[in-house]
């Protein structure tokens, strides 16, 4: 009997998927150049500081509100003009630390005398040593539970706190930056007095109020870590 040869199936070419490399690209986007912007504007901000003039205080300041401008800016265009992108998500916290954390060191490097509180050095150092430490704290917690599961990555998510935190801080030095002057004393202690010294006192409790929200930001976080991990 002879066999019937069977028909030959011709290869099915499926469309091959069109991978674009846009690495690249993604890196530069908008919201990200303008975070590459603010660790940027770090050194700048650290010069300007330094100079002790009218428009060291005015560059710095302006610096500063720039910088925290461009937190909300870089993040509402993202959203917006779906940019979002891994590196940018990176980059961004950093960048807020790095000018926060500047900002904290530089103003504890010249401590004030205000007539409300009277001499204390320490005055800005314990609540800035609080922002920072809590600010390393939280990168390493999330971190962390980032390499666990989506469960304590949301445990750790940006709450309410967190934003109020942030808001007084930048309210906190904004003013302490915006009303710093030259006026130093015996001891090299600048010194604040009259109209000034009110708006530094203001800005010295607007930086406690942002400590102590940092404290109870933190251990709210730690609370929902330890219901996700007891569960």
């Amino acid at each position: 009997m002879e066999s019937v040869p069977l028909m030959q199936q011709q290869p099915v070419h499926q469309p091959r998927l069109a991978y674009s490399n846009n690495s690249s690209s993604k890196i530069l986007t908008l919201p990200t150049v303008l975070t590459l912007s603010r660790v940027a504007a770090v050194p700048v901000l650290i010069f300007t500081f330094s100079v002790d003039s009218w428009w060291g205080r005015t560059a710095t300041t302006s610096i500063f509100m720039a910088a925290a401008i461009t937190d909300w800016l870089d993040g509402y265009i993202a959203r917006k003009m779906k940019l979002c992108s891994a590196f940018g998500a990176l980059l961004d916290p950093v960048a807020d630390k790095l000018m926060v954390a500047a900002t904290l060191v530089l103003l504890c490097s010249r401590p004030i005398n205000v007539a409300l509180f009277g001499q204390a050095p320490w005055l800005l150092n314990v609540p800035s040593i609080a922002i920072i430490g809590r600010e390393i704290t939280m990168s390493a917690v999330r971190e962390w539970a980032a390499s666990q599961n989506s469960k304590l990555s949301e445990a750790v998510a940006v709450n309410k706190l967190g934003k109020w935190k942030t808001a007084t801080q930048m309210a906190a030095l904004t003013i302490l930056l915006a009303t710093r002057d030259n006026s130093v004393g015996e001891s090299g202690i600048l010194v604040a007095s009259g109209e000034s010294g009110i708006l530094v006192a203001s800005g010295i409790i607007f930086l406690y109020v942002s400590a102590g929200l940092s404290v109870m930001s933190l251990a709210v976080y730690v609370e929902k870590i330890g219901k996700v991990l007891l569960k």
